[in-house]
């Protein structure tokens, strides 16, 4: 068997079929006679199979055991669901990749799902990274870090944790515990006293030689302990260290070990609740109301809880259950490593293929189980509770709002209830640092995976010429729509627009997209009220001239001022990160072929980088670390012009 991570351990390019269609119109006809020519040529072993439209977008992922057998079943169109028919009437084409074996297929199938996102897989929609607590093994003082993405640097990873507060709730307690440093390596080199950590006994200020690095190699030991889940014997030593301190009459080390012992203390009667002797596990409930699914995940690591977070799949409707939590699973591991059991409140029917392929895929054999008694069974029902109450606020939640963006269909003349919201803002310090922003919006919330950045490049925009930026803002985002999705069909075009702005914005982008041959987006400017929006009625501007105030008091109201305040929050953002790069940014920057060991010798030779631009060429051949060649290329930018 290959490799998991091997470059080609699933060959595409081996088997490959593809029929064309007639038009783009669902035709059921059509998309059987294009799976029975492909049928014809399949052979009877593992692999992947994808559904494509007419236009090559990837409609469904599927793996099979027996090719051949498994795509059959799409012609007996009379067997197949409502959901399966419409998609065999949108399929014109079909891509084939065989596979060793069934994990690898399975393996493959998810990988695939979260690439193409297909319209009719079930789809893990909150599949943002989860963070992890980093300790470095890089340094001769190993920091503590919460980190997020690939796993490149060099150390031990704990995790993954539900949310940033978790991770936030240990590292503190790791601060308290085991006095661990958690700078930039960068500031740990130019510190000449000890910060603030250190006095407040989070730090143990091995910066400045407070602790030798055989001690704080012990502290580091503690907390890797700690983190695995062995805070028992880390207790007991503490313990140990305690009394030997106070009967050696060293009360400030005594004191010190008992704050230490009593924030473990804590910390175990808070993490530790409810997960003892269940070791590391993830444990995964679901619950099913109304046509709603939804996923209560639990994380334990050597016994303590690290978290738990509600998932809400997409696309299934007519989808089993079982399947569901089978995908689920599936595209849930691909970027997360799992641990050696995962419980399930039941069992699923390609449960042993699931493990299997996980545990190819992590290196180690992974157990699913479904507790009977004891801890694990305690646990599960907890989970259940939650997947439920949780599918209970969902709904709650998804009523309330379904009701505002009916709302927002009647006050802005609207055929349907808004599925895409779209905001912008601008921002900027006198024009400098100017960015432009979006925010989406829709019937689940902000899409924060969505929000997009604007850098104003055109170089005639006058500084602080608000109507110019909008101007190239509108024109970059909706010209590159129309290349991409012409026809409007992938959901990415907005049902609404909202302008943090007036009736001057809003002409002005009402200009810019006629432009561009756009004319039936609705737009909407909200400016600040008579009173600069002291009295929190905003002024709303449509394109036909109209303006209108809301009652003070309105849910719409206040749906709307989220939305504008969303945007807001987000371009200022956007423009600090700008600010804070341009701040730290050096003349010398634009030399080409000067990196920063250079940069930095020129600077602390001549002092700024003013001076740098002024120095004879005799004088820049005379700093430190810097040749004759680089000299010459560095006067060179600067007098040629």
């Amino acid at each position: 068997m290959s490799s998991p991570n091997s470059p080609d351990r699933f060959n595409e390019d081996k088997s490959t079929f593809a029929v064309r269609g007639g038009g783009e119109a669902p035709d059921l006809a059509a998309g059987v006679a294009a799976i029975r020519n492909v049928l014809d040529t399949l052979p009877i072993r593992p692999g992947v199979y994808r559904m494509q439209d007419a236009r090559g977008d990837v409609l469904y992922v599927g793996k099979a055991r027996a090719l051949r057998n498994r795509v059959a079943n799409y012609v007996q169109v009379d067997r197949l669901t409502k959901r399966l028919q419409r998609m065999v009437s949108q399929t014109r084409s079909m891509t084939i990749v065989t596979t060793n074996n069934e994990a690898e297929a399975l393996l493959l199938e998810s990988q695939l799902i979260k690439r193409y996102r297909p319209a009719y897989n079930v789809l893990l929609r909150d599949d943002k990274s989860f963070p992890f607590i980093l300790l470095r093994d890089d340094h001769a003082f190993p920091r503590v870090q919460k980190h997020r993405g690939a796993r490149r640097a060099k150390g031990n990873y704990y995790g993954p944790f539900a949310s940033a507060g978790s991770v936030n709730n240990t590292l503190n307690a790791l601060q308290k515990l085991f006095l661990l440093r958690s700078c930039t390596d960068s500031f740990f080199k130019t510190r000449d006293r000890p910060c603030l950590l250190y006095q407040i006994k989070r730090c143990s200020a091995p910066c400045v030689g407070r602790i030798e690095e055989p001690a704080y190699n012990e502290l580091v030991e503690d907390a890797k302990a700690f983190l695995g889940g062995k805070s028992t014997g880390v207790q007991a030593k503490l313990g140990a260290q305690m009394q030997a301190a106070a009967e050696n009459m060293d009360f400030e080390l005594a004191a010190l070990l008992r704050d230490r012992l009593r924030a473990l203390t804590f910390i175990q009667g808070t993490q530790a609740i409810n997960a003892e002797g269940v070791g590391d596990a993830d444990i995964f409930a679901m619950a099913c109301k109304d046509g709603l699914i939804g996923i209560q995940a639990f994380f334990i690591r050597g016994g303590q809880n690290w978290g738990h977070r509600s998932f809400f799949p997409q696309h299934t409707n007519d989808v089993p259950e079982d399947e569901v939590l089978t995908s689920f699973l599936g595209q849930f591991y691909e970027e997360v490593p799992p641990p050696k059991q995962i419980l399930l409140d039941r069992e699923l029917t390609e449960g042993a293929l699931l493990a299997e392929a996980l545990g190819e895929r992590a290196g180690y054999k992974i157990a699913l189980q479904v507790p009977q008694r004891g801890d694990r069974r305690r646990l599960m029902d907890q989970a259940k509770r939650n997947a439920i109450e949780a599918i209970e606020r969902r709904q709650a939640e998804s009523t309330t709002q379904a009701k505002l963006l009916r709302e927002v269909a009647d006050l802005f003349d609207l055929a349907e209830p808004p599925e895409r919201i779209e905001i912008y803002d601008n921002s900027h310090i006198q024009g400098t640092a100017a960015t432009g922003a979006m925010v989406v919006a829709g019937p689940e919330g902000f899409r924060k995976g969505q929000y997009r950045k604007f850098n104003i490049k055109n170089k005639d925009t006058a500084p602080g010429d608000d109507f110019a930026m909008m101007r190239e803002v509108f024109t970059r985002r909706f010209s590159r729509a129309q290349a991409e999705d012409p026809d409007r069909d992938s959901g990415e075009w907005p049902d609404l627009v909202l302008i943090d702005g007036g009736k001057g914005q809003l002409n002005t982008v009402k200009a810019a997209l006629e432009e561009i041959g756009v004319e039936d987006v609705c737009l909407v400017g909200i400016a600040k009220g008579p009173e600069h929006g002291r009295d929190g009625r905003e002024v709303f501007h449509m394109l036909d001239g109209r303006e209108f105030q809301l009652p003070v008091n309105a849910p719409v109201l206040f749906y709307l001022q989220r939305l504008r305040d969303e945007v807001h929050r987000f371009a200022i953002g956007v423009h600090r990160d700008k600010r804070s790069k341009a701040i730290g940014a050096s003349p010398l920057d634009e030399v080409p072929g000067i990196g920063p060991a250079r940069k930095k010798a020129l600077l602390m030779h001549f002092g700024t980088g003013r001076a740098v631009r002024n120095a004879s060429l005799q004088d820049l051949q005379q700093a430190p670390g810097v040749s004759a060649g680089v000299a010459q290329q560095v006067y060179d930018f600067y007098h040629s012009r």
